[in-house]
């Protein structure tokens, strides 16, 4: 957040909204730790943040009266884009382990498919289902 507020200085207007609305998203995914959803919004944002800084920076880049002021806003956008693929590659092994539909989910789940060729413990079975008689009272 600190470089996309340094890189505000001379990139204002759309490159602070879409850097921002996507640190925003990165905060609700680490908040909800659980949620694929939040994740994969982090996740597709970042790199289309990723192309639209170069779109935005080549665009706007100051080529004329660069101050000291506005050539460090320039240098820390600059940077800010260069560690995006860093935090995707970051990013991509929690989307994973919360079910991203890219690689194989961790759970297991509860349900057995029907070519499966273990046996399913039998939830019923009470001494009855062992061989036993039923108990007389």
């Amino acid at each position: 957040w600190l470089l996309t507020t340094w890189g505000c200085i001379v990139f204002s207007g759309p490159y602070a909204w879409a850097n921002f609305s996507i640190l925003a998203l990165g905060v609700w995914a680490v908040a909800q730790r659980d949620s694929v959803d939040a994740i994969s919004m982090f996740l597709v944002g970042l790199l289309a943040t990723i192309f639209l800084d170069i779109i935005h920076i080549s665009i706007f880049y100051p080529r004329a009266n660069l101050s000291d002021t506005k050539r460090f806003s320039a240098g820390m956008a600059i940077l800010s884009l260069l560690l995006k693929p860093f935090s995707c590659c970051l990013i991509y092994p929690m989307y994973q382990e919360r079910g991203g539909f890219l690689g194989p989910s961790q759970e297991r789940s509860a349900y057995q498919t029907i070519d499966s060729p273990e046996v399913p413990a039998d939830p019923f079975g009470g001494p009855e289902g062992r061989g036993q008689g039923a108990q007389e009272y």
